[in-house]
């Protein structure tokens, strides 16, 4: 496909059908861990929060897409538009996983939740995710149901390990 051949939903179906849901699983435990460490150093207001783990899913993204594009990528083949837009849109589900924990801290004042409920929230927002994450990389790779359930309990595990970590970090 040129870049200025239009894409066609053919094209978004097999774009979504090869998709990989690494980078979201990766993002939901990075906001999980922003969200530990941010509550282990104190009180921060809903807005800083908010910043804290959306920047840090920006930071970490461009980290991956410099990776990508300058380690593996360069010594296998020249960079140009297309790879670099390609790289970029396969590292994004990194930025999107930090969206709903995000979301959870600045709607938590709505819920009359303090920051610490608001921090709890975004936990349970991201290990959520990172289970969903997981389910849905293997269904999308065809794996079975039972492989599914095996790779989204692991994954749950992962998140109780994060929060008996902020637990243990806040006692």
């Amino acid at each position: 496909m040129s870049e200025t051949e239009p894409v066609t939903d053919r094209a978004r179906a097999e774009r979504r059908a090869h998709a990989d849901y690494t980078g979201g699983v990766y993002g939901s435990m990075l906001a999980a861990s922003v969200v530990v460490g941010a509550g282990t150093l104190g009180s921060f207001p809903y807005v800083e929060l908010v910043l804290l783990l959306l920047l840090t899913g920006v930071a970490f993204w461009v980290a991956h897409v410099h990776a990508q594009l300058f380690g593996a990528r360069m010594a296998q083949q020249g960079l140009d538009r297309r790879v670099v837009l390609h790289v970029c849109r396969d590292e994004w589900p990194i930025v999107k996983a930090a969206v709903p924990p995000a979301a959870a801290v600045a709607v938590s004042p709505l819920l009359g939740l303090d920051v610490q409920g608001a921090l709890w929230l975004a936990l349970a927002v991201a290990v959520a995710g990172q289970v969903g994450w997981s389910a849905a990389a293997a269904r999308r790779a065809g794996a079975s149901w039972r492989l599914v359930a095996v790779s989204a309990s692991v994954n749950l595990v992962l998140g109780l390990l994060i929060i008996a970590l902020k637990i243990s970090l806040t006692h």
